[in-house]
């Protein structure tokens, strides 16, 4: 019978992301307030980003040469160098915008309804948790998607040394999850890789050291004092479940079905190991790793299987929950021997918004089972409707779509991570105590 279950519901759900969405007009006001917001962005990443981010490296070599350290400045500096964010949707800031082939977009309202850019391809009605967990860690501005063009601007190549998004909705960690175009975790890092690392090594040590990145090794100033106070945040790996596993489409050539869930998921483990080593050997030494959320709480899972009140589909939260508690166990053996000097933070998602669905009076929450945008009938539930009405009041919800948080509970989640000192919330460390190692 759970069988069943798992296969009903991920058939909807892969279906629902195999229609491809059109390209829809916002309404003219929305355009303005997008238009406007994103000049004052970018004004932003100009002089006064290229000036903070000068300041910080500076000061940063100057103390591993053995100078003196500045004076410290009124205003906030920044916890971390910078934030290099890779996984799918819930961490995408807007690549998929860019991509003609993708059917899981965020970019028409009412996506960004209450974010200052308006529809940005944040699957929300505001801050994703990767802008959220920014603002705590008080970066100078958003983190820029890769695949936007203006992000390798020559005037805002600068901004790149805050960080750049990867992420991808639909992605997972598999090369061959999700429908339509996406960009894999294995070609994000790669990205990064052959991309930005040279662009950072550009604008911190000249073109010469851009050339020869791959080389370069030791006590090399550019890992000591940048990369290593970085933060890599990934949150990826519920789209190898929901599109994937249990996707009769991608199993129905398979004899005798697909393998046993412990053993897919001990794959799944392995795999993700394997590209979190990848980036430790780009010089990755602060990861900050998110658990999948409770998948079978949400409006698009609860609504196929036409359950009522504040029931979840437990055999699909089973799912996620033993890939989270493997991922944990990830967590405490990743360091030796294979990456010695990482260090991590795993948040929980799951047990932050597990705690908000079955405790709402306590968070403020009003609805937990409905998703607070009208549902696109095109994307079998998951995405809202382009341009369709939305809740009055979005911090009483949980879910904003049928798949994603709305921005209060972004903000949870970021804030929990960030500053909590309970391992139910961020493990072993939080965020705060990871930026300053």
């Amino acid at each position: 019978m759970e069988n069943i279950v798992y296969l009903l519901t991920i058939m909807s759900l892969s279906m629902a992301l195999l229609v491809p969405l059109h390209h829809g007009q916002c309404e003219a006001a929305a355009r303005a307030a997008a238009a406007a917001a994103t000049s004052c962005h970018h004004a932003g990443t100009g002089a006064a980003a290229s000036a903070s981010a000068s300041s910080s490296t500076a000061a940063c070599s100057r103390s591993c040469v053995g100078g003196k350290a500045p004076r410290k400045q009124k205003q906030q500096q920044p916890q971390v160098e910078g934030m290099f964010v890779f996984g799918s949707s819930l961490v995408d800031s807007g690549n998929n915008n860019f991509l003609n082939g993708s059917g899981v977009r965020a970019d028409y309202l009412p996506y960004g309804v209450d974010f200052p850019l308006g529809p940005s391809g944040r699957f929300s009605n505001g801050r994703n948790v990767i802008d959220a967990l920014g603002e705590l860690l008080g970066l100078p501005g958003l983190v820029p998607p890769f695949a936007d063009p203006r992000t390798r601007r020559a005037r805002a190549r600068a901004a790149l040394l805050r960080g750049v998004n990867f992420a991808s909705g639909g992605s997972g960690i598999l090369d061959h999850t999700g429908q339509g175009e996406v960009v894999s975790l294995r070609q994000q890092i790669s990205n990064f890789e052959s991309v930005t690392l040279p662009d950072l090594r550009a604008q911190l040590r000249g073109p010469a050291a851009a050339a020869n990145h791959g080389r370069i090794k030791g006590q090399d100033s550019f890992h000591e004092c940048y990369l290593s106070k970085c933060l890599f945040v990934i949150g990826t790996g519920g789209n190898d479940y929901l599109l994937n596993y249990f996707n009769p489409r991608k199993n129905d050539g398979t004899e005798g079905g697909p393998p046993p869930l412990s053993e897919f998921t001990t794959s799944l483990i392995t795999k993700l190991s394997d590209h979190l080593q990848s980036l430790y050997g780009l010089g990755a030494r602060k990861f900050v790793i998110f658990s999948i959320q409770p998948t079978g709480c949400t409006p698009v899972v609860r609504a196929f299987l036409n359950i009522t009140g504040a029931a979840c589909i437990e055999p699909v939260n089973d799912a996620v929950a033993l890939f989270n508690s493997e991922l944990r166990r990830l967590v405490d053996g990743a360091r030796p021997p294979r990456m010695p000097a990482a260090r991590f933070a795993y948040i929980d998602s799951y047990k932050i918004i597990r705690d908000m669905l079955d405790h709402p009076a306590k968070h403020g929450v009003r609805e937990t089972g409905r998703a607070c945008c009208k549902m696109s009938r095109r994307s079998s539930g998951v995405l809202c409707k382009k341009q369709g009405p939305v809740c009055r009041d979005r911090t009483e919800y949980v879910f904003f779509d049928g798949l994603h948080p709305t921005d209060a509970v972004n903000a949870r989640i970021a804030r929990k991570g960030y500053g909590s000192s309970s391992p139910d919330h961020a493990y072993p460390i939080n965020v705060k105590k990871l930026a300053m190692l």
